[in-house]
């Protein structure tokens, strides 16, 4: 694989006296807005490039305030070299490094929510958060940490995950891996994705028709079909595919609902029912909300019928009730709630997608017809 090597952006020590002008975060916080910041979790396979892409994250004039997590495990960048304090005895560091364009950055060592903590109590700072994961985690328990806890979904929120994977090996470490210890994490970081970056397509597509990358991304649907695939050298994309993208925001229900439509041409049943892969199940009649609870809970909690499920999405038509309800799961955590009034002039029905291991169409669809309203 590739060594990733850029130069170190420039940096300067933080100095609490120095005035700040304010962001647009407290620019909203000033009238009222909601100020929580979102959080953007970076994950991929080792030498993806996800380093790359957070090197050019904070060398980009962007204007925005924009913090950035690094974990002790990963990759050597540029930023970590012109870290000014990396702490002692594995302490998380309390220094943050503010670089040129205004962003900030630091290393954790221990406590995510201790580091997230601290940066809550200068978020009016703040625009948006950066957390980049090591080239082998498994994002399934950071987006819990952040998309559910009571203590900080008021002042952060999970934006999304962006998984940097590697065009020109993406297809052996999908299938020449499956007996290493690692192969899991290269499935989970794509199915957990919301935004997929395909980097180094020049490596694949240089000279060729553009079949290859065609090939890499049904691969890649096949697995998850909710994703958007963004192609990129050297990572370098345009931030506002990126940031904001509002993946977990129940009243931000427009993307989903056009995902989900595109999702039932996508579904891959015509898998083995062990793979990794995406699955569709529609239904018109309204559902009780209460069975509905019980059945998601029977197949995240209690695994049923030996299903793995990493996510899963869907929009509900719920009785006696006027409102399109959103569903969504990130491994056992779910959250079920009413995101706008149903159009009059739209189809009133259920569609849920789930992205997992060893999923049953029969099972599902059979399963969550015992929800349907019949009275």
């Amino acid at each position: 694989m590739e060594k990733e090597e850029d130069d170190a952006p420039l940096a300067v020590e933080l100095e609490e006296t120095v005035p700040v002008q304010p962001s647009s975060s407290h620019a909203k916080q000033l009238q009222g807005e909601d100020v929580s910041v979102g959080v953007t979790v970076i994950t991929g396979y080792l030498g993806s490039g996800k380093s790359t892409l957070v090197n050019h994250i904070l060398s980009t004039q962007h204007g925005k305030r924009i913090a950035v997590i690094l974990n002790e495990f990963g990759e050597e960048i540029g930023v970590e070299r012109a870290m000014i304090n990396e702490g002692e005895d594995g302490a998380l560091v309390e220094e943050w490094v503010e670089l040129d364009n205004g962003c900030v950055c630091c290393t954790v060592k221990h406590s995510l929510v201790q580091a997230l903590e601290q940066l809550v109590q200068m978020k009016e700072r703040l625009d948006h958060i950066l957390l980049e994961t090591t080239g082998l985690a498994n994002p399934a328990p950071l987006a819990s940490v952040l998309w559910l806890d009571d203590q900080l979904e008021a002042a952060v929120k999970l934006d999304s995950i962006i998984t940097v994977v590697d065009a020109k090996n993406l297809h052996y470490q999908l299938h020449e891996l499956q007996n290493s210890s690692s192969f899991p994490e290269a499935f989970h970081q794509i199915a957990f994705a919301d935004v997929i970056i395909l980097n180094k397509v020049d490596l694949v597509s240089s000279g060729g028709s553009g079949e290859a990358l065609k090939e890499l991304e049904n691969e890649i649907h096949k697995i998850n079909s909710l994703a958007d695939i963004i192609h990129s050298v050297r990572c370098q994309v345009d931030l506002s595919k990126i940031l904001n993208c509002r993946a977990y925001d129940s009243k931000h229900s427009g993307h989903l609902e056009v995902l989900l439509e595109e999702s039932k041409s996508l579904s891959t049943g015509d898998l083995h029912d062990s793979s990794v892969r995406t699955l569709c199940i529609c239904e018109s009649q309204k559902v009780d909300l209460d069975k509905v609870r019980l059945w998601v809970e029977e197949i995240l909690w209690d695994k049923k019928d030996g299903m793995d499920v990493y996510r899963c999405k869907g929009i509900l038509h719920v009785r006696n009730s006027d409102e399109l309800h959103t569903l969504q799961a990130v491994r056992e955590l779910y959250d079920i709630v009413p995101a706008r009034q149903w159009r009059s002039d739209e189809n009133q029905t259920n569609k849920v997608v789930f992205i997992g291991h060893n999923l049953k169409e029969d099972v599902l669809i059979d399963s969550f017809r015992g929800c349907i309203v019949t009275t």
